[in-house]
């Protein structure tokens, strides 16, 4: 059973979680109706980026058996036959197509929108698969509007509107995370004297400075959208010194990766730096009391 999970790197299905951020964000966590729409959301987003998972490991098998660390995947391997990825990638997609068409009754008159997101991360994640990310930039700016459309996914199904300041957010935070991954390759690659295709048009230092710029637009972005009237209106105006937090967290994620040269990707960081899960738990608390005790 482990093969077929590592296949379907359900352990990167935590990036789906920002299909709730609507629901969270808009005060309506605690509503049935909207959280069930999420979780359909959640399960069918999932299963399509697995999909999506399968075609760029089958795509990829030769470069990643030269792989240090992506030479254990299923498919390099050879744990998993080309045959059986097949199979399972026909399955999933039966069950996305399936799924989607029988949740009318959920999203109602958004079916279409939330489906043309599906549909559009798919293509999109196709193209980025078999030819764009091997062009420098334009690859991990296909990984930030990923993590849009999820949010976008998320508001169309439940139908909760979502702020123009919560998108670019959304999006200049994804890039925080996808040029910090690439910052990791190519400290790993100088260190391996290996080096690959997608890394063409990167070094480290503009690699430092995209990234200084990406967490500085990323505090500015989250500083708008606590100030943006529809928040100040809708939570205490008190949201605003939640803004703390994050420039905190911003910070010692930048101290991390440019003076201790972490070469972890984002998200490994922070499933490993007490620091920085201490201040997303408090983040957490703190925006919760605002959101549902703000009285």
């Amino acid at each position: 059973m482990t093969k077929y999970l590592k296949l379907l790197r359900v352990e990167q299905w935590v990036k789906n979680l920002f299909v709730f951020a609507p629901l969270f964000f808009s005060g309506n966590i605690t509503n049935v109706d909207l959280l069930t729409r999420s979780i359909l959301a959640f399960i069918i987003f999932s299963l399509t980026a697995s999909s999506i998972y399968i075609i760029n490991d089958y795509s990829d098998i030769e470069s990643d058996r030269k792989h240090p660390q992506k030479k254990d995947r299923p498919l390099a391997s050879g744990v998993i036959s080309k045959v059986t990825a097949k199979i399972i990638l026909g399955i999933l997609l039966a069950i996305v197509v399936t799924v989607v068409f029988s949740a009318k009754d959920y999203f109602g008159d958004h079916l279409w929108k939330f489906s043309s997101i599906i549909s559009f991360y798919f293509v999109m994640n196709l193209a980025y698969t078999f030819k764009l990310k091997h062009v420098a930039i334009v690859d991990v700016c296909i990984i930030a509007i990923g993590f849009v459309l999820r949010v976008l996914a998320g508001g169309y199904a439940t139908g909760i509107l979502i702020s123009q300041w919560a998108i670019l957010l959304t999006f200049v935070l994804a890039l925080v995370l996808a040029i910090g991954k690439r910052r990791g390759e190519l400290i790993n690659a100088q260190i391996s004297g290996r080096t690959r295709k997608s890394l063409d048009g990167y070094n480290v230092q503009f690699a430092d400075i995209a990234l200084s710029i990406s967490c500085a637009l990323a505090i500015v972005c989250y500083l708008m959208f606590t100030l943006s009237p529809e928040v100040q209106q809708k939570f205490h105006p008190r949201v605003f010194y939640t803004v703390f937090f994050v420039v905190f967290a911003f910070l010692r994620y930048l101290q991390q990766t440019l003076v201790y040269n972490k070469t972890e990707s984002p998200t490994k960081i922070i499933y490993k730096d007490r620091y920085i899960q201490v201040t997303m738990v408090l983040w957490l608390v703190a925006f919760l009391l605002q959101i549902y005790f703000k009285k």
